[in-house]
């Protein structure tokens, strides 16, 4: 049985395989499945659900959604697993804990796919490298992440391993994600950054506040940068206006990627 927690869990003919997939959901010929998918989402969830949810209808597969809570209650998870097997396909899960889909993908009763953690956000990273390569070979690309060790960072990282990306990571010694390749210099590092990408500081806003992704920054960069922030974001927080404004953001339709991408990992885990 196939699962999706971490990017690390994949190698190169899983990646191929959903790729191939994603293309053909995205010219209306991807696969249908007849079954149900379990969904675990928070209220606040806006662009992932609303990509999981429409994806799985429209290959065939009837959303089942629960508040991430329902994972909490005093059971074990193979029970848990093992009970939503007999109505189910596959489960998506959002939850804060990743031990909790670790948990539930240990008992191999269905496929688990990791729809956000604390620790990492692989769908989210997957689509967006989908999306860039529509364009250009990502192996020939020098990535530039800016702020704190965190999910979207942690993921990166795994995409780093699996597509073997040329990342860096910028933000204060302190908010290193373990084993990055890190810089504390913005100017230097946004110089020879072909792509760059932010995610929201959280707490820590304060020590992150002097590495805001400017309009200025991005001009010194090489022609043709694309800069993809993370959502939600915002404007004057972890980048300025005039960055989000500008030429070099990759627009909200770079985003549509999702919709693809989670179908082709559902199919990719219905099909172990």
């Amino acid at each position: 049985m196939r699962h999706l927690v971490r990017l690390d869990d994949w190698d190169a003919d899983d990646v191929r395989a959903v790729f191939d997939l994603a293309r053909r959901y995205e010219s209306g010929d991807g696969p249908r499945h007849d079954g149900a998918v379990a969904m675990f989402f928070p209220a606040a969830s806006l662009r992932t659900r609303a990509s999981f949810e429409r994806g799985a209808h429209v290959m065939g597969l009837q959303p089942v959604v629960f508040p991430p809570e329902s994972l909490d209650k005093p059971e074990a998870a193979a029970d848990v697993a093992g009970y939503l097997a007999q109505f189910v396909d596959a489960m998506v899960v959002r939850h804060a804990d990743i031990s909790v889909l670790d948990a539930l993908a240990e008992a191999d009763a269905l496929p688990v796919v990791n729809a956000m953690t604390d620790e990492n956000h692989p769908c989210e990273v997957l689509a967006d490298v989908f999306a860039l390569a529509r364009d250009v070979d990502v192996r020939g690309l020098r990535f530039l992440f800016v702020g704190a060790d965190g999910n979207i960072g942690r993921a990166w990282q795994e995409a780093a391993r699996l597509f073997d990306l040329d990342l860096v990571q910028c933000a204060p010694p302190e908010l290193a994600v373990p084993g990055a390749r890190w810089t504390d210099d913005l100017a230097e590092a946004v110089r020879h950054a072909d792509v760059v990408l932010t995610d929201g500081p959280g707490r820590h806003a304060e020590a992150l506040a002097p590495y805001r992704v400017t309009a200025d920054l991005l001009a010194t960069a090489p022609d043709g940068v694309r800069f993809a922030p993370c959502p939600p974001f915002l404007r004057g927080r972890e980048a300025s206006a005039d960055a989000l404004d500008g030429p070099w953001f990759v627009g909200h339709a770079f985003k549509r990627a999702l919709l693809p991408v989670q179908q082709a990992v559902l199919a990719h885990v219905l099909a172990a």
